[in-house]
């Protein structure tokens, strides 16, 4: 085990060594937060192809390649080496909360080392689970939209040309916007599904609560560097996509 941890632990060590200067005794902290920002400067492109809706799967890579990276980070902080003296301001980045509580409480100390972690992950994952309303809600929108215009196509058609000549028309148009009909079933599922999806960003603090200190600092940077990375990629134009629809502005938020 210490085959793979080891070279990261010389990592992280090297770095809060470089970061000392200014971060004094919580270096350490602050080379995890810069090592996640470097994680996801690496990823950034391929959350850029997820904005795009290159393939099904891209927006999915950035997650699963973060996890060998989370997983050094968990098992150096709970394994027996030098990292875990070291610290966030008050709080052992090896120390777990419910390990706290014993030594002055939630509000004690150590405590409120977490209470703050806490805090700051909830206000990304408001962020994030309004954003995600939001982009459900227009999802719905774009939807409902697609599902009205081929018959509002047809009774153009039909009040222009006559039935015979509507009825060739019609039949065409929803081929031609390339847009499956959703039924009102669907589009209720879609609105109930957009509305309890945005909910699960809340998850993250149950995660942070029962992994070390310095596994929930990893979790806070890399979700509030997912969250402010989507809300970019959606308000500017990502190569090939500038000129898509709405809805694909929405496919990359969600």
């Amino acid at each position: 085990m210490s085959v793979l941890t080891d070279p990261f632990t010389h990592l992280v060590t090297a770095l809060a060594g470089l970061l000392e200067p200014l971060a004094a005794h919580s270096a350490t902290a602050a080379a995890i937060v810069l090592i996640t920002v470097l994680v996801r400067l690496a990823l950034h492109p391929l959350s850029r192809a997820a904005a795009r809706g290159a393939t099904p799967v891209s927006g999915l890579l950035p997650l699963l390649l973060q996890l060998p990276v989370f997983w050094l980070m968990y098992r150096s902080f709970t394994t027996e080496g030098e990292l875990l003296d070291h610290r966030l301001f008050a709080a052992p980045l090896g120390a777990r909360w419910f390990e706290v509580l014993g030594e002055g409480g939630p509000f004690g100390a150590q405590g409120l080392v977490f209470l703050g972690l806490f805090g700051a992950i909830a206000v990304v994952a408001a962020w994030s689970a309004v954003r995600g309303r939001r982009s459900a809600a227009v999802a719905a929108a774009a939807a409902a939209e697609a599902a009205a215009a081929p018959k509002k196509s047809a009774r153009r058609s039909g009040a222009r040309s006559g039935p015979a000549r509507a009825a060739g028309s019609g039949s065409g148009t929803g081929a031609a916007a390339g847009l499956p009909e959703l039924t009102a079933e669907q589009r209720e599922l879609l609105r109930k599904v957009g509305s309890v999806l945005p909910l699960l960003s809340f998850g993250t603090l149950i995660t942070a609560a029962v992994v070390p200190l310095a596994a929930g600092l990893y979790l806070l940077t890399t979700t509030a560097w997912s969250v402010a990375e989507r809300a970019w990629l959606d308000r500017r134009p990502v190569g090939a996509g500038a000129g898509r629809p709405a809805g694909g502005a929405v496919r990359s938020s969600l």
